[in-house]
């Protein structure tokens, strides 16, 4: 079994008065870290909230009666919690009045999740993400000289942990999780009125992971108004699909202050959707693949790092640009993404280093990824 990041957070937390609230997309591992977690126990009482006749149940729910199901268990463990109407006050009444029994929900949409859970439960609850597999994760279960070999296998298919356990089958995995997860969730979203549309939109944005997305030109392309594009595109960030980094700016008036790229957590989701698995020797898109890889990777570990660091990219007008940055403790560190390591003489440009030239520079190619990423 793989080991996640995550359990030995969870496990310091359990006994405590506070809800833990656990929001990643379908299939990274949720229910699988809960039993980890829980399957020695004997004391769990489990329910799933896209289960018809637990979401019933709870729509009539009483204190008296969550007593009488939940009985001497010190733990009610729920699954997909975001289908329960009124989650967060139902929540509310575990934590509240049924003394010793602490809740753990998990959710594939903070969209739905945590708007149902953050006021009824403030001051009452801890929240965590959870991510596909990461490189960390891999490099513990196996070592890091295999992971690295790994890294091109990882660019096409990705860190799914029913992907990655299935050598030989991703493609036939990958083609159902995205058919059968990755909309489910989201289309059944009220904000959601051109489901079509929607689909169109996550194609125009895998097409362009590494390059600054325009709001007007996408909607321009699929039909869609430039304010709809955002709406979605904060959809699919929410659901935990895609995430946007924005750009750098402070000292240069020609920097670019409020343009944005948008990657996705997952490379082998984002090659479903525009239906191309073929491996990165023959590939165009394998500098954009690499960047994609390299950012994922390192915001996965800075959240699970518990880090406060501010990630952005940075652009002039006059297109100079570094591929990531990143502001620790007030000190900027830029990184740039090279799959070929003869590029890896690559310099800061000029522009960048006289109006920072206290920031550090590096190159990250798949030889020194290592220390990027750990």
């Amino acid at each position: 079994m793989i080991h996640r990041t995550l359990e030995n957070k969870l496990k310091q937390l359990l006994g405590s008065p506070k809800a833990i609230i656990v929001m990643g997309a379908r299939q990274v591992g949720k229910s699988t870290l809960l039993h980890a977690l829980f399957d020695s126990y004997d004391d769990v009482i489990w329910m799933n909230g896209d289960d018809p006749d637990v979401q019933e149940l709870f729509n009539k729910m009483t204190s008296t009666r969550l007593k009488a199901i939940v009985g001497n268990r010190r733990f009610l463990v729920i699954d997909e919690a975001q289908r329960i109407q009124d989650i967060g006050m139902k929540l509310k009444l575990v934590t509240d009045q049924i003394v010793g029994v602490q809740t753990i929900a998990t959710g594939s949409s903070s969209f739905e999740l945590a708007s149902k859970v953050n006021e009824p439960l403030t001051g009452r609850k801890r929240e965590f993400r959870m991510f596909p597999l990461t490189f960390s994760e891999m490099v513990a279960h196996a070592n890091l000289l295999e992971e690295m070999r790994m890294i091109p296998h990882r660019m096409v298919f990705g860190y799914y942990p029913e992907v990655v356990c299935n050598p030989g089958e991703e493609h036939i995995v990958l083609k159902e999780l995205t058919n059968r997860y990755l909309y489910r969730d989201i289309l059944s979203l009220d904000g959601i009125g051109k489901p079509e549309k929607l689909s169109k939109l996550l194609q125009a944005l895998a097409y362009q992971i590494g390059n600054q997305v325009s709001y007007n030109e996408i909607g321009k392309l699929i039909g869609l108004d430039s304010k709809t594009v955002e709406r979605y595109i904060d959809i699919l960030e929410k659901s935990y699909i895609v995430f946007r980094l924005g750009s750098f700016s402070r000292n240069l008036r020609n920097e670019l202050k409020s343009s944005r790229k948008v990657f996705f957590w997952d490379l082998g989701i984002r090659n479903a959707v525009i239906g191309n698995l073929s491996q990165v020797e023959s590939r165009t898109d394998v500098g954009a693949l690499w960047e994609n890889y390299c950012i994922a990777e390192r915001m996965k570990q800075l959240y699970y790092n518990d880090s406060i660091s501010l990630s952005w990219f940075w652009r002039t007008q006059q297109q100079k640009e570094i591929d990531y940055l990143e502001d620790r403790n007030g000190q900027i560190h830029a990184y740039e993404f090279k799959w070929n390591d003869h590029k890896s003489t690559t310099k800061c440009p000029a522009a960048f280093s006289a109006a920072y030239p206290s920031a550090s520079f590096q190159v990250v190619t798949p030889q020194s990824v290592d220390a990027f990423l750990l």
